[in-house]
């Protein structure tokens, strides 16, 4: 049985401990038409179903939280029932694609099958059609969810031919092995750990090194036990959610990186941060330093590793410098907080406190995250995520696709969260929002748009 890793069952935890909260990661794929038939869709899922194994599988919880939830077989894995068709209404543009997003986001989902959806989306104007895919981020994180392109659609327009299935589903466990099991992991998690020091301690530099660069980055993230700086952006919220996007050209992005030494992440986070100040401004609000800390996942994944299904991440915790009225000064402030969070070794601790998680008692983990969703969060304004994507053009049935927008889940008193994610010479921003808070998602997507064109105008300009 392979079970969950603590960070993975941590966003099934979420879901358990606030009923707001549903905890899958999505995209939008938008493509030329026509689109296929539900038939010939189901049969292109069916035929790549080998070489996604987790989508045959279901969660099975232990008993009293006595070991991490644990993968098991799905017998009867039905692709009619996760394949799912709708229609925009008339005239099918961006808005009534974002709006059916936004609805499809807010149901959570069933728990008794695998995790995973795929929704096939007629009515798009121009006679175009789109798939959202909707996993569980108990399955996939950015990363493994974007290699799913590779995997599920084509790099041509030539379609690949079913993959030949010789899969056989192992018994379920009962629940008196899966319980008998945990109790055992229980009783020799401290042969592991003893192992994994030992391991350690063949290399005294490696430990010295590990543990200072841990250490450091330990107390760099302990500071993000101070609360924000009250505002909107964050507090109570509801079951629904809002979505939206924008598509900016990565040239243009690269453009602005090339004229003030910045990176692309740079360069994005910088655009978000201009949407936030616009958006506070808009609602009498002050851009305070302190108001927006947002949180940085940082792929902890090796070479190799992109297509593994599971969660390695880490994170950072800058504060972005909504404060900064001037675009081109805002870019700078963004880089040197994003380079002061890498030199304090804030991801290299995210990594070492989740493999520390890994090789103890799943128990105490549990209940710490349990802990944490019934004491009111202050200390994130929002989360910022940057997974790359397809860097060839992606087909699905021989049709071509023209764009991805990607989708992030928000919770624990997080109103907004933003994803960034390319796609050939695009690059997009999905903006996720609370339905009853954040009426005026569009002030923040116009913001983040606005940001980008005012520091391309001033990389042309040479200022």
């Amino acid at each position: 049985m392979e079970r969950l890793t603590p960070l993975s069952a941590a966003f099934l935890q979420a879901e358990d401990e606030d009923p707001t909260t549903t905890m899958a990661i999505a995209s939008a794929a938008v493509f030329a038409g026509p689109a296929p038939s539900q038939e010939e869709f189901v049969a292109h899922i069916t035929g790549r179903l080998p070489l996604v194994p987790r989508f045959r599988q279901k969660v099975r919880t232990v008993p009293f939280d006595l070991g991490a939830p644990v993968w098991v077989d799905d017998p009867a894995t039905d692709v009619d029932w996760h394949v799912r068709r709708t229609a925009l209404p008339a005239p099918g543009g961006e808005s009534e694609l974002y709006r059916l997003v936004g609805r499809v986001m807010t149901a959570r989902m069933d728990r008794t099958r695998p995790l995973w959806e795929y929704w096939v989306v007629e009515g798009l104007e121009g006679g175009r059609w789109a798939v959202l895919q909707k996993v569980h981020h108990c399955l996939v994180d950015g990363v493994s969810g974007t290699a799913l392109y590779s995997v599920v659609f084509d790099t041509s327009p030539q379609t690949r031919p079913p993959v030949p299935d010789t899969w056989t589903p192992q018994p379920a466990p009962s629940t008196l092995s899966l319980t008998a099991a945990a109790a055992r992991d229980v009783a020799l998690a401290p042969v592991a750990l003893a192992r994994e020091i030992g391991s350690l301690l063949g290399s005294p530099r490696t430990l010295a090194r590990r543990a200072a660069t841990t250490a450091r980055g330990t107390l760099a993230l302990s500071t993000a036990a101070l609360p924000v700086t009250p505002t909107s952006l964050r507090g109570r919220m509801g079951h629904q959610r809002r979505y939206a996007a924008t598509t900016l050209s990565l040239r243009d992005v690269i453009t602005v990186k090339q004229a003030f030494g910045a990176s692309v992440n740079d360069v994005a986070l910088a655009a978000i941060t201009g949407g936030f100040r616009d958006l506070l401004l808009a609602r009498g609000e002050e851009p305070h330093r302190h108001a927006v800390r947002t949180l940085v996942p940082v792929s902890a994944r090796l070479p190799g590793e992109e297509a593994i299904p599971d969660n390695r991440v880490s994170l950072m915790l800058p504060y972005l410098p909504v404060d900064v009225a001037d675009p081109v000064e805002r870019l700078a402030e963004v880089g040197v907080r994003i380079d002061e969070a890498a030199a304090a070794h804030e991801p290299e601790a995210g990594v070492s406190l989740t493999s520390l998680a890994e090789h103890n008692v799943f128990l105490p983990v549990a209940l710490g995250v349990r802990l944490a969703f019934h004491i009111p969060q202050r200390q994130l304004a929002t989360v910022t995520t940057n997974v790359p994507g397809p860097r060839q053009t992606v087909y699905a049935l021989g049709r071509r696709c023209e764009r991805i927008v990607p989708y992030v889940p928000i919770a624990d008193r997080v109103r907004i969260g933003v994803a960034v994610f390319s796609y050939l010479d695009q690059l997009s921003f999905g903006v996720t929002g609370d339905f009853d808070t954040v009426p005026d998602i569009d002030v923040f997507v116009g913001g983040i748009r606005g940001s980008l064109e005012q520091l391309l105008s001033a990389a042309d300009s040479g200022s």
